[in-house]
């Protein structure tokens, strides 16, 4: 589940009260491995996310940044010239080790009984940072430059693009079993200039990834996603998430049956009541097919979602079977998803 650890679960605001600092839960080992398994223990999904942030990679090649209470991530020096260009760096995996311990300790801790899920963000959505200085509403800096300094922005994204993909590779190195690429800002774009200026960036991570980890699924996922889903295809990713403004049975015709999907129940829903969640679960799975298809949020779950909730989900899905719960309906209704 995305953002299956986090502020909505009480061990987890307490051990915050203690650690006030983001950067220091997620850059230190013990905290970091600590607050993934707290989710594992309390739930026993399939799957444990290491805790960690699209950002934290920034400082290993030359960007410096701060998280903030109340404005979040903060970049101080904003590259929107050539000059900015000369602080980047290769990425210096050392200063990440942080990240390869935890795998390893979270890969020995789970054994068999869990995936162990790592991620990165895409090289436009990390570049908004860099270039806006911090989180946005309108993203002008950088769809700017993408006219007025694009010779700037594609250095940048180059750049980014090979960090992440060294990133990624020492990630599933240390333990990772599966990576999940955000693009969370990939939306904000149309989908002519999403082709330009994050595609063909997405598709050399996953090409450099394939040589060098053959055997490591990776998932694309980007929020508001609805207009790009057949372009996301594009990128060779092996599994497409979903967000929750997608109809899956939509998404599944418009990607094809051989595409795998992951996704896409409202996490809204783990407000409402139990039932109504459990309804939701079943309809998601009953448009997904029987087939290549991932349950998860549509989205990482929300800050104050009732813990409750959250276990009701992983206790509904572990006990799905796609052919009891829909038995010869299910083959009639959605053997024309293609």
């Amino acid at each position: 589940m995305m953002r299956q650890a986090g502020r909505y679960m009480a061990v987890y605001r307490k051990l915050a009260e203690k650690y006030p600092s983001f950067r220091e839960r997620s850059e230190t080992t013990e905290l970091i491995v600590e607050i993934s398994l707290q989710p594992w223990r309390a739930f026993q999904p399939d799957g444990v996310i290491i805790f960690s942030d699209i950002l934290t990679p920034l400082p290993a090649f030359g960007i410096s940044f701060d998280i903030e209470e109340v404005k979040g991530p903060v970049i101080q020096s904003p590259i929107r010239s050539e000059e900015g260009l000369k602080k980047l760096h290769p990425i210096d995996l050392e200063k990440v080790d942080f990240v390869g311990e935890s795998l390893k300790i979270l890969r020995n801790e789970v054994g068999e009984k869990a995936a162990v899920l790592g991620f990165v963000g895409a090289p436009w959505t990390i570049a908004t940072y860099i270039v806006e200085g911090g989180t946005t509403r309108t993203y002008t800096n950088i769809k700017r430059m993408c006219h007025t300094a694009p010779h700037v922005l594609r250095t940048l994204l180059s750049h980014l693009t090979e960090a992440i993909s060294d990133y990624i590779v020492y990630q599933v190195n240390c333990g990772a079993h599966c990576i999940q690429i955000f693009d969370s800002w990939g939306g904000q774009l149309p989908p002519d200039v999403w082709d330009r200026w994050s595609k063909p960036y997405i598709k050399e991570i996953v090409s450099a990834v394939k040589k060098k980890c053959p055997g490591t699924p990776l998932v694309l996922y980007i929020n508001g996603n609805g207009g790009l889903l057949e372009r996301m295809k594009d990128t060779g990713a092996d599994v497409i998430g979903l967000d929750w403004t997608v109809d899956m049975a939509d998404g599944r015709r418009r990607l094809g049956s051989q595409m795998k999907v992951q996704g896409n129940v409202d996490p809204a829903y783990l407000f409402g009541p139990l039932p109504v969640l459990t309804d939701e679960i079943h309809r998601v799975v009953g448009c997904a097919g029987p087939r290549g298809h991932i349950l998860n949020l549509g989205h990482g779950v929300l800050v104050r979602t009732p813990e409750e909730a959250v276990a009701h989900f992983f206790d509904v899905v572990r006990g799905l079977r796609y052919e009891t719960l829909f038995q010869d309906s299910a083959t009639k209704q959605f053997e024309p998803v293609a």
